[in-house]
């Protein structure tokens, strides 16, 4: 019976770090738009404002990795602190879409891709997020956004 016990204390205490779907710790944030509509906005944000597009041939391409594909994928430059923000869009309803931060790679280095929520902590973590609320989110003319 001890046995019994120590091995579900263990496999509780491991289980703990693991998180539920494909991007369990993605920052989300619910929009009032149809997809379709805020990869739009997005799109032409990015044509308007070129400095947050990638540049062609580092292999960072917008869009869905196949068809099938829930997440429509949007890479933004940061020339500033020279990292790269990995995001994504997703149906939610007819009328509502999920916008997510997912991670953020810094320029130097192959991969490298940090996780927002669970390979940065605590203030460094709310700096990224607040960062990339005013340096993108927030001129994406969106009206209003619920982090979630």
């Amino acid at each position: 019976m001890k046995n019994f016990l120590i091995i579900i204390f263990l496999f509780l205490v491991v289980s703990c770090d693991f998180a539920p779907g494909s991007f369990p710790y993605a920052t989300r944030y619910e929009i009032n738009l149809p997809e379709a509509e805020l990869i739009k906005k997005i799109e032409l944000f990015k044509e308007t404002n070129s400095k947050y597009a990638i540049p062609n041939g580092y292999g960072y391409e917008d869009g869905r990795d196949n068809e099938s594909s829930h997440w429509y994928y949007f890479y933004f430059n940061d020339v500033v602190n020279k990292q790269i923000f990995l995001t994504w869009v997703r149906k939610k309803a007819k009328t509502e879409s999920t916008f997510a931060l997912v991670s953020v790679k810094p320029y130097s280095g192959l991969g490298n891709w940090k996780r927002i929520n669970k390979d940065y902590k605590g203030s460094e973590n709310e700096k990224i997020i607040k960062y990339f609320e005013k340096m993108i989110l927030s001129k994406l003319d969106i009206n209003e956004f619920v982090q979630k």
